[in-house]
């Protein structure tokens, strides 16, 4: 009976004992996860407040650059509304500039091309009237070719030879000087060959006389040179 009673007394200390240890780990384990709790509402708490301060920030800077847009759309709306619409004076301006330019080109278009024709009809009046004059001064040659020894004739060919340089010095100052072609090589643009002949004592093609003088008017035939041709 003693041993059994004893035996129920351990058993029931151990139980007491286990039951106690049991307590102690199960409080030791609400008391961690308590902490375990409470840390985790703390995360979150900090988690939600990170979340909310960055969504202010974003806000701000959406709404600026909301905002940023907004004016820039409006500035360059502006811009376009002053491109488009002018002052009517300004453009009435521009058109009278534009139409002044136009008018000016124009004018300096004529006048060049007036001053053009103009010369052009003044060279054909000149060459024509040159023309014109030329026989008179092939007379003037032939007479001094036929000049009789007479003292009396020679005084009247002398009057007749300084009306004759007079003549020419004339045409020279009016543009129209004597072609020098006689013993020069022929050239068509120049000379009008009107006869060939054999000359030893001259090179191919050598005008080797001159039947009538011919003329330049400034840079253009005014008459060409009737010549004879050697060889």
């Amino acid at each position: 009976m003693i041993g059994r009673t004893e035996f129920r007394t351990v058993d029931e200390d151990m139980k007491e004992f286990y039951e106690n240890e049991a307590d102690e780990v199960i409080s030791s384990m609400s008391e961690e996860a308590e902490e375990a709790a409470e840390t985790a509402e703390t995360g979150a708490e900090e988690a939600e407040q990170v979340r909310e301060e960055a969504a202010e920030n974003a806000e701000p800077k959406e709404e600026e650059s909301a905002e940023t847009a907004a004016e820039e759309k409006e500035e360059s709306a502006e811009t376009g509304k002053k491109a488009v619409k002018k002052d009517p004076k300004d453009q009435k301006i521009e058109e009278l500039e534009d139409r002044l330019k136009r008018n000016l080109a124009e004018f300096d278009d004529f006048r060049k091309r007036t001053e053009k024709e103009k010369s052009a009809m003044f060279d054909m009046g000149a060459k024509s009237i040159l023309e014109k004059l030329l026989p008179v001064i092939d007379n003037f040659e032939r007479a001094f070719s036929t000049v009789p020894e007479d003292p009396e004739a020679a005084q009247y060919a002398k009057g007749m030879e300084m009306i004759y340089r007079q003549l020419l010095k004339n045409l020279e100052d009016a543009g129209a000087t004597p072609i020098d072609c006689k013993g020069k090589p022929f050239d068509p643009n120049y000379h009008n060959a009107v006869m060939h002949v054999e000359d030893e004592s001259l090179g191919e093609n050598v005008i080797a006389e001159e039947f009538q003088k011919g003329y330049m008017y400034k840079d253009s035939v005014l008459r060409y040179s009737m010549v004879k041709v050697a060889n």
